[in-house]
């Protein structure tokens, strides 16, 4: 797919909404869906067939049998457990639906990439990104949040995916109508007319990344670890760090920063890249990186902090991410959002345990065993590039 670089450019006049938990976000996006009424945009990693998935695929089609245009993107990979009767159901209510990439007998490297993004537009003028899937494991037993957009950046998030829909690698249906581009100019107006308050008057720019071909979230994240002056907290449900995130977070650890990371403990869906993470905790722990495991569900969550930064979306630090998926994460400079962040990192370091150093030191040669396996098995994959 050919990339391209478009800059990322922060914005002002924006307002964002945290969504923690499935229970916050899902009523809130079917909602959005519900009051559409000239386009819908959905773009998912993961949708399997089951009661998540009736629910969203009801609600798309109801929105596109009263007129609604309805654009449904998902991964060629993620979408496998999607039912024929659930495709078919889609395309008979006049849901246009593609495929990125979809498996087939090519190069490896090709069917390695993957779209792991998160995304929901309504009208061109409301936006939702996150973590979240269809899946029913979103409903109960996986932790998740998610963002409410709206103001100018989210022409930025419908450029991003009608660049994809339009990809060459994207496959299935191509009839629908256009889908118009966000007067950002109107918004800016109505903004301009707005009483000026805190929750319309947030700083924000959408960033992405493809693969190991243009990395703009991770060297957006390198920068604010580099500048953090009071703290850094990161979770993400999947943490193999390169060697230069590693290099960093010990770096600004080592000044005094305060620097936390928030991972899965034992209920996690792939442990061994749990036990590739875990490899390097020692030396994190020892120049004063503080490392919590989320009890007992599985925190498939993926948000930043880095003082009145913050950054949401579907990146995880990775080799996988940063090599090889399509991601996208809303970043936010503002500092009332970044205390709502911070109050949803206190809630969750307290359902954690923390990880101590002499702890760790006394794991067993069985946990030390597992490092080594999966961690020799993630730096071979690393080379498949």
């Amino acid at each position: 797919m050919r990339n391209k670089r478009r800059r990322s450019v922060w914005q002002d006049g924006n307002r964002f909404t945290l969504l923690p938990e499935s229970r916050c976000y899902l009523p809130a996006m079917q909602s959005a869906i519900d009051r559409a009424q000239v386009s819908i945009l959905l773009e998912l990693y993961l949708m399997e067939s089951g009661r998540l998935t009736r629910r969203v695929i009801d609600a798309l089609n109801r929105a596109a049998q009263r007129g609604v245009s309805v654009r449904l993107m998902l991964d060629g990979f993620g979408a496998m457990q999607l039912s024929d009767k659930d495709r078919q159901r889609l395309r008979d209510a006049g849901v246009a639906l593609r495929f990125f990439n979809p498996l087939a007998w090519r190069g490896l490297s090709q069917n390695l990439t993957r779209d792991h993004r998160k995304l929901l537009v309504i009208d061109e003028q409301l936006a939702f990104t996150g973590g979240f899937g269809a899946t029913d494991e979103f409903l109960e037993t996986w932790f998740e949040i998610a963002v409410r957009i709206e103001g100018p950046v989210v022409n930025d998030w419908v450029k991003l995916f009608l660049q994809l829909w339009n990809s060459s690698l994207t496959r299935g249906e191509t009839k629908n109508l256009p889908v118009r581009l966000l007067n950002t100019q109107r918004i800016q107006q109505e903004i301009a007319k707005t009483p000026p308050d805190n929750e319309c008057a947030m700083r924000g720019r959408v960033i992405w990344g493809q693969g190991y071909r243009y990395q703009a979230i991770r060297f957006s994240l390198h920068y604010q670890i580099a500048h953090a002056r009071e703290r850094i907290w990161i979770c993400t449900p999947y943490f193999v760090p390169t060697l230069s995130l590693r290099r960093r977070l010990v770096r600004a650890a080592r000044r005094g920063v305060d620097v936390r990371l928030l991972l899965p403990g034992e209920s996690h869906d792939h442990p061994g890249v749990r036990y590739a993470g875990q490899r390097f905790y020692g030396r994190l722990l020892r120049a004063g990186v503080r490392i919590f495991e989320h009890q007992p569900m599985f925190i498939h969550a993926k948000f930043s902090l880095a003082d009145e930064w913050a950054s949401v979306g579907s990146c995880n630090f990775d080799h996988w991410s940063l090599q090889w998926n399509l991601e996208a994460n809303q970043e936010i400079q503002d500092a009332g959002f970044a205390s709502q962040v911070v109050t949803l990192f206190e809630q969750r370091f307290a359902r954690s345990h923390e990880i101590l150093l002499q702890q760790w030191k006394r794991r067993s040669w069985w946990q030390r065993m597992r490092e080594w396996v999966y961690g020799t098995l993630d730096s071979w994959a690393t080379r498949l590039r």
